[in-house]
């Protein structure tokens, strides 16, 4: 008989081992739907990329065939993307790209779905009249990064096109479009973090009948059953529960997919293509998910290979040694190396978290058998002594439990250190109020826009008004000074700081007077002798203007750097003034908006911070509940032997609850303390582009510690059915 016929008649002979077999598949089954989705998270954000590639500018050497800009806008909170197109060839020559149904003529613009109902809904001054135009078509979802996109493309003539607008020989292809890296980061944390207690309920399920199977592997073995047949048998049976859960994963992996649509990221859900992967990529996760299952099982069987007769009598196993702690500090300083180093390698990060998480399960053993003996050594009572005695016994079996539940105490605790530095960085917003929308004007046409926009405003009824803010550099010494020119009257208004105004024209500094030069193109302009210096206070740091110049004291012939046309809203409507604002196809931008783009990122983030934790705590929760049901299955003769003797039920329930709950309390309270660390580290692959960004760790990070407490505590109530089922079942079926 082949190892495969076996493993089917002890399937059919075995109800246990069929119960075994089915978690193995599920774990597996699991593990594999969560690896394809993840993995496809870099395509999907690639995909998105690809389709909105047209909308970004370019250099190129070519012939110019056509004229570009771009700018971006917010509508009740939400982004809007203008491009503002001019053929200077025939259109019919361009090459669109896919979900443009035409190039726009001198007047006509076109918008995607959401844009127009969104118009629909809003009156002509709060956002039609943004686009100058009439209407002719709808762009289609190939051209949108999501399907709610607010996206307007409109069509100029090449004279009336935006200032700053580029000639260009066509539209941007797709070559060299990259996802977004900060969530192709998270997929890759996801895959590694999700992936081990994925492998934990697998390991579970097939402890579920360890101690049986390995009585009728010895028994094989002593029969005269060679090493290499026993090992073709465990693969055999192992094999089949593994390959019907992996292609089960592929099954039900377009479910997966199709409900991460509905996760919203970066402003918007996502197309039910956008999740695919490549059928090699698939075809090599699918294929390598078993044979890690199947390699996990073959190298449990050293025991039975070493000693056959010891496994069949169920002899104590031998003692673990203390070189198991070197498992994390050597781990440890690998990851810290990793995350540290002048050149970032994403992928040598990722294995040293990954090996930092493996190392959890080489301590938690040689822990959990330190506790043990102090249990034994400290408890009197016969329930604590039966639980030290199985601590000190069999720490692996005994740690099993709870492996699962530590590894989500330790992500979990990552995750929210992670969070709470995100949330630190959070805030700041520049140098203008809140009310304020602001929009960036060459030099030589601020006027202009200040009288046209005010024009505007006045007819659509609005109060606000424009002002025009110079940027200029001021030098006392060898200290230069980012100033704006603008009277100290309005500067109160319009910026986040409180100023003393004197009363007449002067320049107001943060602290002290001192010879003041305003720096030009070529060499430093003073300022006319007699100006005033005054003061004032930022309100928070955040704030980047060190200078505030009245216009009646820029000397002749001093040109600002840049300006920019400001408009408090203030008692005015805010759509309207970005209506206004926005017109001529410039980006307006304001406080407001940068804040709500920052709230909208960590809602993201939050989002997919519970979706991971809710997935980790649920599989350790299923695996702490396994291995506990499975630690009572396998020492069915030692419990229906003392059950037997007389031993009350209650006495080893509560033995069972103790030794399933007490490497949990121990591990997971370190564990968290890892968690702490491990985020940190990540953080800082953070603070090496974000140099300005600290770390923090609030009160929070320790709540996966108390919930891993309690989903341990639940997973151990099934110790009493599990009993109940022991002596209900007579004892010589074993």
């Amino acid at each position: 008989m082949n190892p495969v016929q076996l493993a089917f008649r002890v399937l059919r002979a075995d109800r246990r081992t069929r119960v075994s077999t089915l978690l193995i598949a599920v774990g597996v089954a699991v593990a594999t739907g969560l690896v394809l989705l993840l993995m496809s998270l870099p395509q999907a954000t690639k995909a998105r990329a690809v389709r909105t590639v047209w909308t970004a500018t370019y250099s190129s050497p070519a012939p110019a065939t056509m004229m570009f800009a771009k700018s971006e806008d917010f509508t009740e909170g939400d982004p809007v993307t203008r491009v503002d197109l001019a053929a200077k060839t025939d259109p019919a020559a361009i090459t669109l790209p896919p979900g443009l149904p035409r190039f726009p003529r001198p007047g006509e613009v076109l918008v995607s779905p959401a844009l127009l109902e969104r118009m629909h809904k809003l009156s002509p001054a709060q956002l039609a009249d943004r686009f100058p135009g009439r209407v002719v078509g709808t762009l289609t979802d190939q051209a949108l990064a999501f399907p709610g996109e607010l996206v307007a493309v409109v069509g100029h003539t090449p004279d009336s096109m935006p200032s700053g607008a580029a000639a260009l020989p066509g539209f941007r292809g797709s070559e060299h479009t990259d996802g977004d890296p900060s969530l192709n980061l998270l997929a890759w944390v996801g895959i590694v973090v999700l992936l081990v207690p994925s492998l934990a309920l697998v390991g579970s399920s097939s402890r579920l009948i360890a101690a049986r199977r390995e009585r009728r592997l010895a028994a094989l073995r002593l029969a005269g059953a060679t090493p290499g047949q026993v090992t073709a048998t465990v693969a055999a049976e192992t094999g089949i529960a593994a390959v019907v859960g992996a292609l089960l994963g592929l099954a039900v992996s377009p479910v997966l997919r199709w409900l991460a649509t509905f996760v919203p990221w970066g402003g918007g859900t996502w197309l039910a293509g956008d999740f695919r992967l490549p059928l090699a990529e698939t075809a090599s996760i699918v294929a390598g998910m078993p044979v890690l299952v199947v390699l996990a099982a073959v190298l449990g069987l050293r025991r039975v290979m070493r000693n056959p007769i010891g496994a069949a009598s169920a002899q104590t196993p031998k003692p673990l040694r203390a070189w198991r702690l070197l498992a994390l500090p050597l781990t440890g300083a690998a990851f810290y190396f990793a995350v540290s180093g002048k050149k970032i390698e994403v992928p040598l990060v990722m294995l040293t978290l990954f090996l930092l998480l493996g190392s959890v399960l080489v301590v938690g053993p040689w822990l959990t058998y330190a506790a043990g003996r102090i249990f034994v050594r400290l408890w009197r009572r016969p329930s604590g002594l039966l639980a030290g005695r199985r601590l000190l016994d069999d720490p692996r079996g005994a740690y099993r439990a709870s492996a699962g539940v530590v590894l989500a105490v330790l992500v979990g605790s990552m995750a929210l250190t992670l969070m709470a530095c995100f949330e630190g960085m959070s805030g700041g917003g520049g140098s203008f109020r809140d009310p304020v929308l602001l929009a960036y004007s060459e030099n030589d046409q601020a006027a202009a826009l200040v009288s046209r926009v005010d024009a505007r405003l006045a007819g659509y009824g609005q109060r606000a008004r424009a002002v025009a803010l110079g940027e200029v550099s001021l030098t006392r010494g060898g200290s230069h000074y980012r100033a704006l020119v603008v009277p100290c009257e309005q500067a109160g208004q319009l910026l986040r700081v409180e100023v003393g105004c004197l009363g007449t024209p002067a320049v107001y500094l943060p602290s002290g007077a001192g010879n003041l030069r305003i720096a030009g193109h070529e060499a430093p302009v003073p300022l006319a002798e007699g100006v005033r210096v005054g003061g004032f206070h930022a309100l928070d740091s955040d704030v980047t203007i060190n200078g505030i110049v009245d216009p009646a004291v820029l000397p002749a012939g001093v040109e600002p750097e840049q300006t920019i046309v400001a408009v408090s809203t203030e008692g005015s409507d805010p759509e309207v003034v970005r209506t206004v604002l926005g017109a001529g196809g410039d980006s307006v931008f304001g406080r407001d908006t940068y804040l709500a783009e920052q709230d909208g990122a960590l809602g993201d983030l939050r989002r997919v911070t519970v979706i991971g934790l809710v997935v980790a705590g649920a599989l350790a929760g299923g695996s702490a509940a396994i291995s506990t049901a499975g630690s009572v299955l396998d020492r069915r003769r030692t419990f229906g032997a003392l059950i037997a003797a007389g031993t009350p039920v209650p006495v080893l329930s509560r033995a069972l609850r103790a030794e399933a709950a007490l490497p949990a309390l121990v591990a997971t309270v370190g564990a968290g303390g890892m968690g702490v660390g491990v985020g940190l580290g990540l953080f800082h692959l953070i603070q090496i582009k974000r140099p300005g960004a600290v770390a923090a760790v609030t009160a929070w990070a320790s709540t996966p510690v108390v919930l891993g407490i309690g989903v341990a505590l639940l997973a151990a109530s099934v110790c009493t059915p599990a009993l109940n089922r022991v002596r209900a079942e007579p004892l010589s079926d074993e």
